[in-house]
């Protein structure tokens, strides 16, 4: 799918903590609705997401499985919503694409807090406590004492 500037697109998912913050809000319940729901861990299903897709809406899985493989086949000659069951090679090119499109400041990560590596049990315990509003780091210095 090659999404054009002005296209809505919603990322279910990508908070990027295991288990973390995924039951915060429903974004089906917030009557928006997107030109790409892009489900990164199959959390969801396209029965479900169907009323927030836009007329040609995709559905994109990172993650499925046999019943969601029939439901592209499906959806590719029923209805103008499709479901679209993703496997991409791994490409440098790629790779590249996404270094720039960091560097030019359109993708941003949000960081919350910095541990030293002596610090990870303390770091845990923050994300435990459900506080976090970003990403944790835990940095790692290497000393080049041989």
């Amino acid at each position: 799918m090659n999404i054009q500037s002005g296209q809505k697109v919603l990322i279910n998912g990508a908070s990027g903590g295991i288990g973390n913050d995924y039951t915060t809000e429903d974004f089906i319940q917030s009557g928006e609705t997107y030109d790409l729901i892009f489900d990164i861990l199959g959390k969801s299903s396209f029965s479900r997401c169907k009323s927030s897709l836009k007329q040609n809406g995709r559905y994109l899985l990172a993650s499925f499985k046999m019943k969601q493989f029939f439901q592209m086949l499906w959806t590719k000659i029923t209805g103008d919503k499709k479901v679209i069951c993703s496997l991409s090679p791994q490409r440098t090119e790629d790779l590249i694409s996404l270094k720039e499109l960091i560097e030019a400041g359109k993708i941003k990560s949000i960081i919350d807090r910095t541990y030293p590596l002596e610090q990870t049990a303390e770091a845990h315990s923050y994300v435990e406590q459900g506080l976090k509003k970003g990403h944790i780091v835990i940095t790692v210095e290497h000393n080049n004492k041989n």
